[in-house]
């Protein structure tokens, strides 16, 4: 059953027509942007409802998508010059900058992964996973399994990689598993915990909630926009124009069943219940305003990060707090 907060549902359109008020009189776009999205990701429903609401139109700024195959892309992408903005994730930026891009981050999305079991199988805590193959997307250095073994020697005292057998793998892979039975459980992210959801599987534990257990709050955003910060110099009117239409189109698709009917195909759901669940687990990851807290909390995540084992994934990074001047700013 997903635990997931209840929206109010309103039509389409009153929807754009209240979002659009305080922008109803931006002149039409006088620059644009290009923004990299993955080919089947969840940036591609928020872009097709900014299109279809004509959001960037009112808020005055052109949107030119860049589709790329895979999450690297994206960054070389940016990196390259091929990309104004791009959907990565704060951990990747940070290690850039001390590199000396000087990268800004804003939230997309604060949806996290789950561990998830059969709904009626013998697994009910994280106990219950020794001796089980765990499938985990990513590699040995993903930060949910990293967070997973930090979380796991506060609570039981042990580590869960010498509790369980860990699969690595891509995440379609490991989740295509866990449905065939190859494996107990799985550690997955967001959109392939919802579909799993929808097929009659259960998260056992959240990644948010580790990082509660951990001390890690308000839980921060991993992952969100990404740009340079010459870009906030040269476009920033239409860097502004962009999280206006952003925000637009999160309020419509938080409060309308008519824009997620509109979007459904794009979310490639094979059931209705896969359907459902993609929206909550959507609606629920849309990121409230970026504050010092999360600033705070994202430091506490980072030194963990770096304290458990993730200077491979970190590297001889400094936490820049910086980086997230364009999540209060923008």
């Amino acid at each position: 059953m997903i635990d997931r907060r209840k929206f109010v549902s309103i039509s389409g359109a009153a929807v754009t027509a209240a979002m659009l008020r305080p922008f109803a009189d931006a002149h039409a776009a006088a620059g644009s942007l290009r923004l990299a999205s993955l080919k089947f990701g969840s940036l591609n429903w928020l872009l097709e409802t900014i299109k279809a609401e004509k959001l960037a139109e009112r808020a005055g700024v052109g949107i030119e998508t860049i589709e790329v195959a895979t999450n690297q892309a994206g960054p070389i992408a940016l990196l390259s010059g091929d990309a104004d903005v791009i959907v990565s994730d704060w951990t990747w930026a940070m290690r850039q900058r001390s590199l000396g891009q000087k990268l800004l981050f804003r939230p997309y999305s604060s949806s996290l992964g789950s561990i998830m079991v059969k709904k009626d199988g013998p697994i009910t805590s994280l106990k219950d996973l020794e001796g089980k193959r765990l499938g985990v997307a990513g590699s040995a250095i993903d930060k949910s399994w990293i967070v997973l073994r930090a979380y796991s020697r506060s609570v039981l005292g042990r580590d869960i990689a010498e509790m369980v057998e860990p699969v690595f793998g891509a995440a379609p892979l490991v989740a295509e598993e866990l449905r065939n039975g190859r494996l107990d459980a799985c550690l997955n992210f967001w959109t392939f915990a919802a579909r799993l959801e929808g097929a009659g599987f259960k998260p056992l534990l959240a990644v948010d909630d580790m990082f509660q257990k951990l001390g890690i709050e308000p839980a921060p955003p991993l992952v969100g926009f990404v740009w340079r910060e010459e870009t906030s110099v040269k476009k920033a009117a239409e860097l502004k124009a962009l999280f206006e239409a952003v925000d637009a189109g999160n309020t419509v698709l938080a409060t309308s069943e008519e824009a997620f009917d509109r979007i459904r195909p794009l979310m490639r759901a094979k059931t209705d219940p896969e359907f459902f669940a993609l929206k909550a687990y959507y609606r629920a990851g849309i990121p409230k305003p970026w504050s010092d807290a999360h600033t705070a909390a994202a430091k506490r995540l980072f030194d963990l990060l770096v304290e458990q084992g993730g200077k491979e994934l970190i590297g001889s990074t400094t936490f820049d707090a910086k980086l997230f001047d364009g999540a209060r700013k923008q």
